[in-house]
C-alpha cells in the first residue's frame, strides 16, 4: 500500500539501474577472480638449504680463496681437535 502513491523518479530509475549493473559486475569481477585463482598453476617454493657443516663451510671460503692453504688446513685441524701449531 504505502509504494501505489510513490512515483519513482527518473533519478530513481537510473540510480537502481546503475546499482543493478554495479552489483553483477561484481558478482562477475569476483566469479573470474576466484576462477583465476583456482586455476593458477602453483608455483614451486624453494627449500630452504640444509644447514651446512663448519667443513663444508670451511671448503667454500677456501675455494673462494678467501683463505688460503695453510688457513684451511689449520682451522680443519682445529675443528676435528687436532694438534694447535702456533704461527
Amino acid at each position: 500500500m504505502f509504494w501505489y502513491g510513490h512515483d519513482v523518479s527518473g533519478w530513481g530509475w537510473f540510480a537502481m539501474s546503475t546499482s543493478m549493473v554495479v552489483f553483477w559486475a561484481l558478482i562477475i569481477m569476483v566469479g573470474v577472480l576466484l576462477f583465476r585463482a583456482v586455476n593458477r598453476p602453483r608455483e614451486h617454493t624453494h627449500t630452504p638449504a640444509a644447514p651446512q657443516t663448519p667443513e663444508q663451510v670451511l671448503g667454500e671460503r677456501f675455494a673462494r680463496g678467501e683463505i688460503d692453504e695453510e688457513e684451511y688446513r689449520r682451522r680443519m685441524n682445529a675443528l676435528h681437535g687436532g694438534p694447535l701449531t702456533k704461527p
